[in-house]
């Protein structure tokens, strides 16, 4: 084929093949674990912790897929490895998205689910990273607003597991928009603390240190476990903590970690500057050292990458 494929149930056909059920639990409940990982060099980067968080999750919500992460392991290499020979640029990178349901609804389905079959779906497929989304950020900085929207609490589903029902963040990320267009939302607990945002770990920086939340209502995130594995070899300090709206807007610097983008700034905080509203040098010390580890300079890939999507539309409007 000359399509990307996707993993669809057991099978690798073409992306314009691959189709949920309009019942399937994923679509009428949001019961869906799942997970991410990105290509560095087109080599997917830390594969074996995304699998084994994902296997903790599924253990969490009792779906048995009928398959070892070893042998998932296998069809998502495979995976890649078509679609990244796909990519029009040898630097383009891929994400991975892989994700679980609980399989047909039975209500829902009616006479289409007689035959019993409620086992989860499985599902893995992958998109080019967009680098221009991100490109424009790397130099001023995220924004992030605090809605008033709250954190789903712990006491509803243990954050560990990565899930996808996701109503909490899209309704927040719609009330930062209001603030700042280019806002997302900053969520905080019950109580007040500062949590994550709808697809990152937050972490600042207070006097050489770098302040994480406490893990009791956050995602135990792989790019924030890669934080702590690299500010241990320079020798930074790293704690976690309850913090307030009050400690980020004090703080000497911020920033966000996620699979796709690795590291962002964050330089304002509710329309505030945190610290002089510019990227700090801790963020770089780690943006450096994250990049000695895979290989090659993030933030050049981005901005690079970013280039060449501007030029080949611009490209693409001339003819």
């Amino acid at each position: 084929m000359t399509e990307p494929h996707v993993f669809l149930n057991g099978q690798h056909i073409a992306a314009s093949a691959a189709h949920l059920k309009i019942y399937d639990a994923g679509v009428v409940l949001g019961a869906t674990v799942t997970e991410m990982v990105r290509t560095f060099g087109r080599s997917m980067y830390r594969l074996d912790d995304h699998l084994a968080r994902l296997e903790r999750s599924l253990k969490y919500v009792r779906f048995d897929i009928g398959q070892t992460m070893d042998e998932l392991a296998r069809e998502v290499t495979a995976l890649v490895e078509h679609n990244a020979g796909l990519l029009p640029h040898p630097d383009d990178e891929l994400g991975l998205v892989v994700f679980v349901t609980a399989g047909e609804y039975p209500t829902y389905a009616g006479s289409a689910g007689a035959s019993g079959d409620n086992r989860p779906t499985v599902c893995a497929h992958t998109f080019p990273l967009p680098w221009e989304l991100w490109a424009g950020k790397l130099d001023c900085g995220q924004h992030v607003v605090t809605p008033s929207i709250r954190h789903v609490p712990p006491q509803c589903f243990d954050p560990k597991m990565k899930y996808r029902s996701r109503m909490h963040y899209y309704l927040a990320d719609q009330e930062a928009k209001v603030a700042d267009p280019g806002a997302i939302a900053l969520l905080l607990d019950l109580d007040g603390n500062v949590t994550e945002t709808g697809g990152a770990n937050f972490l600042m920086v207070q006097n050489g240190t770098i302040v994480s939340p406490t893990l009791r209502n956050t995602l135990p995130g792989i790019s924030r476990q890669t934080v702590i594995e690299l500010a241990a070899e320079l020798g930074i300090p790293f704690v976690e903590r309850d913090f307030q709206v009050f400690d980020v807007i004090s703080a000497d610097e911020a920033f966000t970690a996620t699979t796709p983008y690795c590291l962002m700034p964050v330089t304002r905080i509710n329309g505030l500057p945190i610290g002089d509203g510019q990227p700090g040098p801790i963020l770089r010390q780690l943006l450096e050292a994250w990049g000695t580890r895979v290989g090659l300079n993030v933030y050049e890939q981005i901005r690079a990458g970013a280039i060449r999507r501007q030029e080949a539309a611009l490209a693409g409007a001339a003819s």
